[in-house]
C-alpha cells in the first residue's frame, strides 16, 4: 500500500505514531512540495517548520529500521505556486503526487480531504488531536497565586508567586528541563492555540513565538534568538475594578467628562495592563464605545470590547480601520516603538480618546518618551494626563497644560517661550516644566521652596556661617555681614555664579542689617582700651556695662573701638571691668 502525506499531518507528528502502532503499512510518499513548505517555515524561524522536518527525520529512520520505503517525489513549488499558495496551489501539487502514485492521501486539513475526495483520490482524514488549553502541561505549573512560569533548557523550572508588588521567585523542582521536554510543551501550546477559538499565535519570528493561550501570554524563545530554548508564561493574577485602585472621584470625572489622551506608566509587572483593563470596563459602563489595540491581545476586558491585533503586522493599518469604526476610547497596549507613539498621536489628534500603556521608572519618564517622537508643542494635545502605577497602586497622577511664559528661574521678559507645565493632579503644584533652550529640549524639575532654600543654605554654609536667605520663586536674596560679602561672592564673582548655575537661581547678595545686643571682648594697651566688634564695621553702637550705659562710639573699619584710658568713657570702662561687669554693644545705626 502507498501513502502520500501532506504538510498538516507531518507537522502534527501523526504519521510516525501511525507507523509505530501499525495503523498504516507500506510505502510512504513525501511530496517535494511538503519538504519545500517545511523548509520555508524553518528558514523563517517558525516552530512548525522545525517540528515538521523532525517528523520527516523520524519517518525515514523508522523506515530504515522496519524495512519499508520512503519516496520523495513531485515538483518543488515555483514562484507562481508560492504566490497562489493561499488559493490552494501547493495543496494541488500534493494531490497530484498522490494521484500519480495511486496512493492514499493522509491529511489533517479538512479542505484538502474534501477536494481530494471530490477528485476521486483515496484519502484518510486524520482529525487533529483535540488539546484544550486547560489540559496543556504548561498549566500544571500554575497555582492560583502564580503570576508567571519560567522554563529554560538545562535549568529547573521556576515561578513567580504572590501578590502584585510582592512577587517572589520560587523553584518548582530540582531536575533541569531538557530540550525535548520544552519542545513537547511548546508543540502542545501551539496546537492548543490553533484549535481554541479564544487563543491565537500572535507573533511568529525567527527563533521567537508569542502565543496568547486564553489568559496566558506565552513567549517561546529558541536558537538562534536565544542561547537555549526558553518558555515564559505570564498570567494576570488580579482582575480588579477601577474602585479597587482608590481612584479619586475627580480623576474618574476627568476620564469620563470628555475623550482624553492618557498614559498609564510604570515599571514591568507593576499592574499597568490590569489597570488599563479596569479603566476600559469602567468607560464601557459609562456608555462609551471602547476598543483595544494590542500585540499580543492579553487584556482581560468585557466581551463587549473588541480587541484588535496589528493588521498584517502593522498597527497603523489597524488604526485606519478603527477610525472607520469610530470608537469613543481606544486602549493601546503597549507603546514601545516610535511607530506606536505616532499611531497613538494620529488617533488622538483625530478626536479619539486614547489610553496608552508604556514602561517607565518615573511618571515624568513617560512624558520624556514622547519627546522627539511627537512634536513638543503637540504633546499636551496628545497626552493631558499621566497615571503612574507601582506595585498595583496609583502613586502619582500628572496633568499637562500648555502656556507661553518665562520659564521658572529665568528673569528677563524677552526669554518668554512656549512651556509645557506638568502639575500634580491632586495638589495642582507645578513639578516640571518642559521647553526648548537653544537647540535642546529641557525637562526642568521645579523644586519646592523648602528644598531649594535648604540646598542654597547648604552651599552658602560651606563658605560663611552668618547669613540669612529669603527666597521668592527662582530668585534669592542672601544677607551677609559686609565683611563676608567678598568671601561669598568670590574672585570676580565666580563663587556665587557657580551656585546660581547649580541651583538655577538668581542670587542677590546684600549687607546684613545688624541689630540687637552683642557681647564684646576688651583688650588693654598702654594708653587705650580696645573693644573688639568684628562684624559691626562702620556701625554706631552704645556700650553698656551690664545694663548700665557707658558711652556711644563708632566701630572702625577694622572692627574695633579704641578709647583713651584718661577720657571719661575710658574711666567708666575701667571701673566696670574692675567690678567684673560684662561689656555689651547695642547697634543703633
Amino acid at each position: 500500500m502507498k501513502y502520500a502525506v501532506d504538510t498538516s499531518v507531518v507537522i502534527s507528528g501523526r504519521i510516525s505514531r501511525m507507523l509505530e502502532s501499525g495503523e498504516i503499512k507500506g510505502t510512504i510518499i513525501i511530496p517535494e512540495a511538503v519538504i519545500a513548505e517545511l523548509e520555508a517555515q524553518a528558514n523563517f524561524g517558525k516552530m512548525t517548520g522545525f517540528q515538521g522536518l523532525s517528523e520527516v527525520e523520524k519517518i525515514v529512520k523508522f523506515a530504515q529500521d522496519r524495512g519499508f520505503e520512503v519516496i520523495f517525489a513531485g515538483e518543488r513549488p515555483k514562484l507562481e505556486h508560492i504566490r497562489l499558495a493561499k488559493g490552494g496551489e501547493i495543496d494541488n501539487l500534493i494531490r497530484e503526487v498522490a494521484a500519480e502514485f495511486d496512493a492514499v492521501l493522509i491529511t489533517s486539513d479538512r479542505v484538502q480531504h474534501l477536494v481530494a475526495r471530490a477528485k476521486g483520490i483515496n484519502t484518510i482524514y486524520v482529525r487533529p488531536k483535540v488539546i484544550k488549553p486547560e489540559e496543556t502541561k504548561i498549566m500544571s505549573f500554575f497555582t492560583p497565586d502564580t503570576a508567571s512560569v519560567h522554563l529554560r533548557e538545562g535549568v529547573p523550572p521556576y515561578a513567580k508567586r504572590g501578590k502584585i508588588g510582592d512577587l517572589k521567585l520560587v523553584k518548582l523542582g530540582d531536575r533541569p528541563m531538557s530540550y525535548e521536554e520544552l519542545n513537547e510543551i511548546a508543540s502542545e501550546i501551539l496546537e492548543a492555540a490553533r484549535q481554541d477559538e479564544d487563543s491565537s499565535i500572535e507573533i511568529e519570528r525567527r527563533g521567537a513565538t508569542v502565543v496568547q493561550l486564553r489568559e496566558l501570554r506565552i513567549a517561546i524563545a529558541e536558537r538562534p534568538f536565544a542561547d537555549r530554548m526558553e518558555i515564559t508564561a505570564v498570567r494576570p493574577i488580579a482582575q480588579v475594578s477601577i474602585d479597587e485602585y482608590g481612584v479619586s472621584e475627580e480623576l474618574k470625572r476627568r476620564i469620563v467628562e470628555r475623550q482624553r489622551g492618557i498614559l498609564i506608566a510604570g515599571p514591568p509587572g507593576a499592574g499597568k495592563s490590569t489597570f488599563a483593563a479596569s479603566v476600559a470596563n469602567y468607560l464601557l459602563k459609562n456608555g462609551y464605545v471602547v476598543k483595544t489595540m494590542e500585540s499580543p491581545r492579553d487584556l482581560m476586558v468585557s466581551d463587549e470590547i473588541t480587541q484588535y491585533a496589528p493588521l498584517e503586522g502593522d498597527m497603523s493599518l489597524t488604526s485606519d480601520i478603527l477610525l472607520l469604526v469610530r470608537p469613543d476610547y481606544t486602549i493601546y497596549d503597549e507603546l514601545r516603538r516610535t511607530s506606536d507613539f505616532q499611531v497613538f498621536s494620529d488617533m488622538r489628534l483625530a478626536g479619539v480618546g486614547m489610553i496608552g500603556v508604556t514602561h517607565a521608572t518615573r511618571a515624568v519618564d513617560a512624558i520624556q518618551r514622547m519627546i522627539g517622537r511627537v512634536e513638543l508643542g503637540m504633546i499636551p494635545q496628545v497626552v493631558d494626563t499621566v497615571v503612574f502605577i507601582e506595585a498595583g497602586k496609583i502613586v502619582k497622577v500628572y496633568e499637562l497644560s500648555f502656556t507661553v511664559k518665562v520659564p521658572t528661574g529665568m528673569l528677563e521678559a524677552d526669554l518668554a517661550r512656549p512651556v509645557i507645565e506638568v502639575r500634580d493632579f491632586e495638589t495642582k503644584k507645578l513639578e516640571f516644566e518642559i521647553y526648548t533652550y537653544g537647540e535642546q529640549i529641557v525637562v526642568m524639575p521645579i523644586e519646592s521652596d523648602e528644598k531649594l532654600k535648604a540646598a542654597l543654605e547648604e552651599k552658602i554654609g560651606r563658605y560663611i556661617d552668618d547669613f540669612e536667605v529669603e527666597l521668592a520663586g527662582r530668585k534669592a536674596v542672601v544677607k551677609v555681614p559686609e565683611r563676608a560679602i567678598s568671601t561669598l561672592i568670590g574672585r570676580k564673582g565666580k563663587r556665587i555664579k557657580t551656585i546660581e548655575e547649580e541651583l538655577q537661581l538668581s542670587i542677590d547678595v546684600v549687607p546684613k542689617e545688624m541689630s540687637g545686643e552683642f557681647d564684646a571682648e576688651v583688650e588693654e594697651t598702654g594708653k587705650h582700651y580696645v573693644i573688639q566688634a568684628k562684624g559691626l564695621e562702620g556701625k554706631t553702637v552704645d556700650v553698656y556695662a551690664g545694663e548700665e550705659y557707658l558711652f556711644t562710639a563708632l566701630v572702625s573699619r577694622k572692627g574695633w573701638i579704641r578709647i583713651r584710658k584718661d577720657k571719661e568713657g575710658g574711666k567708666s570702662l575701667r571701673l566696670a571691668l574692675a567690678k567684673g561687669q560684662p561689656i555689651k554693644l547695642r547697634v543703633i545705626g
